[in-house]
């Protein structure tokens, strides 16, 4: 890591170098999160604490520092070999290779799907979440790989010949079939240009080979992780939309006909590969039913809306403790900046919405395992609500972390610039504000048992704060009328995440941190920015629950 040397020199010709903070490193990303270590607990998911203490010393360590290294040296796309030969290859830093092999050799791809045990995506939720915090960008090709596997379950054949791969906790990037590699990746490529959020009107046309197989010729104008084994795609085939395996190698050994023709200049996401693409007759193999390419790969989209949630949530949590630390030891107008009522204040505010944050997604991650009807029904619609108000949090959260440090929180040798560069991937990604909101009424209509499991959700916490009864009160209004008004349907997928967040808060092992949240967030006087709640906060209190400790 090359932004601050661990051992600096405190005289320069001209002046000491004083009143800095040290670098925030060398610290445990899993026991140093008091939230966190609570969430897991609450969700079930107690059993994997050493796992999650072993991948949080990782993540405040080695991930810190290949996090930047990975990102200062983005991938490169190869279109041909040196004499003229097609090959379409993205060469990485060694720094994004061996993030990705943490990330596998801990289970962040398959967990959930490998442990056996109620709370293994509680657990998985835990090591994604501290990973998204050092190095979000490649969590897009684990995160894909991850939520492939209950799409790939609709094609037995296809998933005994793909899984042990995909769930083999090993990581090899070389290119090749992938039989004859240790572990695998899975990528997807649904949007076209024409087209967006709205994939029906996918171009891309399949055409069966007659052996079971099908050729693909078309485009998709986000490719993402195109260095993967395989990619989850939708095209169109005579009975409608249909979802399909595509290979980057095919059954005799060639590469297939995907052609990449550039990489996207981002945002952010800088150490990750986004592409655009064409197929010209390339080899893919049909995933569930024809026709029914939507329902086939939501369930894949389901699992990756919760874990943009769980990345926002940790860019939050990341920015978070980077200012409380800078104020723990920075001295403005005669005391440190941690210590002064409006800096307190404006801390305390972001630590409630970055646990909030968290805490919801913990809920969900429960939820999104559970065979139960009540859980089933409730992640139906929380699923979109929570990706709708968590991932819109994240920008100015971290914006606000900025101004914390002042110009220090602008330059690239901070995380920050990078982290606030990431904040707004996760709310365009999987579905946009607008898509979500719909996505939440479509649920109402078609599952009008999903409201009546989030009503039971939110009875749970009923009396334990008047800000919440108040709050719930009205949005039960709101719910029976929104079908009727879907412009208003931004205003209640707010309302209802801020219930869930309130109801989980308040539930929870520290009952006074979700009856701090309804005064700042439910009790209705409060300004645009974070440091206007005017209810009085123990804001002491909130700081140093959300801080690093001072020992690592």
């Amino acid at each position: 890591m090359t932004d601050i040397p661990l051992r600096p020199r405190h005289n320069l010709r001209t002046h000491d170098v004083t009143n800095q903070p040290p670098p925030l490193v060398d610290y445990n990303a899993f026991t140093a999160d008091t939230a966190l270590v609570e969430a897991i607990h609450r969700e079930g998911g107690e059993w994997g604490q050493d796992r999650l203490r072993t991948y949080g010393a990782i993540a405040g360590t080695e991930l810190i520092e290949i996090g930047f290294e990975a990102n200062e040296n983005p991938p490169e796309l190869k279109t041909h070999d040196r004499y003229g030969h097609r090959i379409d290859e993205v060469r990485f830093h060694p720094a994004y290779h061996r993030s990705m092999a943490l990330a596998k050799e801990h289970g962040l791809h398959g967990l959930t799907w490998t442990a056996q045990r109620e709370g293994a995506q509680v657990v998985r939720s835990g090591l994604v979440y501290m990973h998204n915090q050092m190095e979000a960008g490649t969590m897009c090709p684990i995160t894909m790989t991850h939520a492939a596997v209950p799409a790939l379950r609709h094609a037995p054949e296809l998933a005994e010949a793909w899984l042990p791969g995909i769930l083999a906790n090993s990581y090899d990037p070389s290119f090749t079939p992938h039989a004859e590699k240790t572990g695998l990746t899975i990528g997807m490529g649904m949007t076209e240009k024409q087209g967006g959020s709205d994939v029906r009107a996918n171009t891309t046309r399949a055409t069966p080979r007659g052996d079971g197989g099908y050729t693909l010729t078309g485009h998709k104008w986000f490719f993402s992780a195109p260095m993967c084994d395989a990619f989850l795609v939708l095209a169109q085939e005579d009975a409608g939309l249909s979802c399909f395996l595509l290979p980057r190698w095919t059954r005799d050994g060639q590469r297939n006909a995907i052609e990449i023709q550039r990489l996207k200049h981002k945002l952010g996401d800088h150490s990750n590969a986004s592409s655009e693409v064409e197929f010209f007759d390339a080899e893919a193999y049909r995933v569930g039913y024809a026709g029914r390419g939507v329902p086939t790969i939501i369930e894949m989209v389901s699992q990756t809306r919760l874990d943009c949630m769980l990345g926002s949530a940790g860019l939050m949590r990341q920015a978070l403790v980077q200012a409380i630390h800078h104020c723990r030891y920075r001295e403005a107008f005669g005391a440190r900046l941690v210590d002064q009522p409006l800096m307190q204040q404006v801390l305390a505010d972001m630590a409630l919405e970055s646990e909030a944050a968290m805490a919801l997604s913990m809920r969900l991650a429960r939820a999104f395992e559970s065979d139960d009807d009540h859980e089933q029904l409730l992640a139906r619609i929380a699923t979109p609500v929570g990706k709708y108000l968590i991932c819109k949090a994240a920008p100015p959260l971290v914006n606000e972390a900025q101004e914390c440090l002042g110009g220090a929180g602008y330059v690239e040798e901070s995380i920050l610039p990078r982290l606030f560069r990431q904040s707004p991937l996760n709310s365009i990604w999987e579905g946009s504000g607008n898509v979500q909101c719909l996505d939440m009424l479509r649920a109402m209509a078609r599952s009008p048992a999903a409201v009546d499991a989030l009503r039971a959700e939110l009875g749970r916490a009923s009396g334990l704060h008047p800000a919440y009864d108040a709050h719930c009160n009205a949005l039960e209004k709101t719910l029976a009328t929104v079908a009727d008004q879907p412009a208003q349907a931004r205003r209640v997928a707010e309302g209802v995440a801020r219930a869930l967040q309130a109801s989980i808060l308040l539930t929870g092992e520290s009952a006074w941190v979700g009856k701090a949240f309804c005064e700042a967030r439910l009790g209705g006087d409060r300004g645009m920015a974070y440091g206007t709640v005017a209810a009085e906060l123990d804001c002491a209190a909130l700081i140093e629950r959300a801080g690093i400790p001072l020992d690592g």
